[in-house]
């Protein structure tokens, strides 16, 4: 009878020492919220340069793979979220309690191969950590004790499959126009609906914009190039002076060619799919004019799909349906799985 209550207080000192230890170096990882996921009024805004100051970094330690952010005591994992704003190249930050004394005397370390500068913002009890990247890059994170660790990774390291789409226009670019409809309209519809499909896949997309702004043509082909993606889709709407010209007509980079599939292939498949989607009619491909900056300057198979001419009046009319649209939308979806068959 003793030696069995004594062997039950031994194993109830062992269990409560290794639930301690175990709590004391628990382990979790925090979900990173690409850009696209990112709402405008959760973004955090405008704020005062006067509401900016610089993160203090230790010594560069490229010896470790993980950027070591220290944290305020008491923050917990749930209050911690990670913004990844591929299009402005930062990573963000995020904590729910006010630290703007704690990053006035507590440093950065490990690995900043990948940063070029950051700072922090306060709104009311809510800390950003902003930092300036050198690229496109992916994270995997830990919050271990009172540290967060981050790993910056080339998006080919966690993805197999990605492709940039590009839809045309935003903000003031309205692109173009014909009785109260825009082309920058169409395009982020046509991509917020393609979203919800690749969504579902395995497939990585990243996303010009997905919201109402403009991204200068720099940006845009810098994701695809950065993220040396399989392949670069920009969704454009067509115009001519003739308004009887109807049709989807397909853009291609034809300076950039590897065997088998380059921008020749994508832009076929993208005018097929599309076409069979919405029973329309082919106008066929065509090489992208100098002008096309995003088209021209992509180091990927890239190619542009023209989804039809806004200033014919039937065509336009269609363009105005959601169901429409999201033929279109099924059509380009159809052309990239089958790009990758």
């Amino acid at each position: 009878m003793k030696k069995t209550v004594i062997y039950s207080v031994i194993f109830a000192i062992a269990a409560m020492t290794f639930i301690i230890y175990t709590a004391s170096h628990k382990v979790i990882v925090i979900a990173d919220v690409a850009q696209d996921e990112v709402r405008t009024e959760e973004s955090g805004g405008d704020v005062k340069p006067a509401e900016k100051d610089l993160l203090t970094f230790g010594e560069n330690t490229e010896n470790t793979d993980y950027l070591c952010i220290p944290l305020k005591s008491g923050i917990r994992a749930e209050t911690v979220k990670i913004e990844n704003h591929y299009m402005d190249n930062e990573l963000w930050v995020i904590f729910e309690d006010d630290c703007s004394n704690f990053y006035k005397t507590n440093l950065i370390t490990g690995n900043r191969s990948k940063i070029n500068i950051g700072y922090y913002e306060q709104e009311g009890k809510k800390t950003r950590l902003k930092f300036s990247l050198t690229g496109v890059f992916e994270y995997r994170s830990i919050l271990e004790g009172n540290n967060l660790y981050i790993e910056f990774l080339p998006p080919k390291e966690m993805y197999e499959k990605i492709v940039v789409i590009d839809p045309a226009g935003g903000g003031e670019e309205y692109g173009i126009e014909a009785d109260g409809l825009s082309e920058k309209e169409i395009t982020l519809e046509i991509a917020r609906k393609l979203k919800e499909k690749l969504d579902a896949t395995d497939i990585k997309a990243y996303y010009t914009r997905m919201e109402d702004v403009y991204p200068s043509e720099a940006s845009r082909v810098a994701i695809a190039n950065d993220a040396k993606a399989d392949m670069l889709i920009r969704i454009q709407v067509g115009a001519d002076k003739d308004t009887s010209l109807f049709g989807t007509q397909t853009v291609y980079n034809e300076s950039y060619f590897i065997p088998e599939f380059g921008s020749i292939e994508l832009a076929d498949l993208l005018e097929r799919e599309v076409v069979t989607g919405i029973r329309g009619k082919a106008i066929g491909l065509i090489p992208a004019k100098e002008e096309e900056y995003v088209l021209q300057k992509a180091e990927v198979p890239a190619a542009g799909i023209c989804v039809g001419y806004i200033t014919n009046e039937k065509e336009r009319e269609l363009l105005k349906s959601e169901s429409y649209l999201d033929y279109i939308a099924q059509g380009i979806y159809n052309a990239i799985l089958k790009a990758y068959e």
